[in-house]
């Protein structure tokens, strides 16, 4: 199993941290393609390419509507959990302080819910929450800043997802 990207949403829907550690071809091959011009009923335009931002804000919204979808659709106690597309398979935790967790791997993976909910628990709230340091809050977009965080992420990315 690969893991693509991994982010992080407060409870004000800010994203407060993002790590992309490789991206499907499709996204990649779009990524790396130079500003075009494209002609729409005539008139001329530029097509600017996604930054992290803009990604991050994609992310959000989708995970929000479908969430909300499932919620109307099924009730309080149905929850969103992941959804496929033909190139990644988004994986969804939120925590009890509506903390967003949200993992893009490829198509091949299992439920990654306990590997998000270890994510919180051993990573997130060790070197996070309970850093007398960190900002309780996340105003503007200041987002997770921590190097213990950062490691003790890409230490589990590294040994325990993509190892299977």
């Amino acid at each position: 199993m690969v893991v693509y990207s991994f982010y992080i949403f407060d409870r004000h829907a800010e994203c407060i941290y993002k790590k992309n550690w490789q991206l499907p071809t499709a996204a990649a091959g779009r990524a790396s393609r130079p500003t075009s011009q494209n002609h729409v009923n005539g008139a001329t335009g530029s097509r600017a390419l996604l930054t992290a931002d803009d990604d991050a804000k994609l992310i959000f919204g989708v995970v929000y509507s479908l969430r909300n979808m499932v919620r109307k659709l099924g009730g309080e106690d149905d929850s969103f959990l992941s959804y496929r597309t033909s190139q990644y398979k988004l994986h969804y935790y939120e925590t009890p302080t509506n903390t967003k967790f949200v993992m893009l791997t490829d198509i091949k993976s299992g439920s990654m819910r306990i590997a998000l909910q270890q994510i919180y628990v051993n990573c997130y709230v060790e070197y996070v929450v309970k850093n007398p340091l960190s900002p309780v809050e996340h105003p503007g977009g200041l987002g997770v800043n921590n190097e213990l965080f950062e490691a003790s992420l890409g230490q589990f990315v590294d040994r325990v997802l993509n190892a299977t």
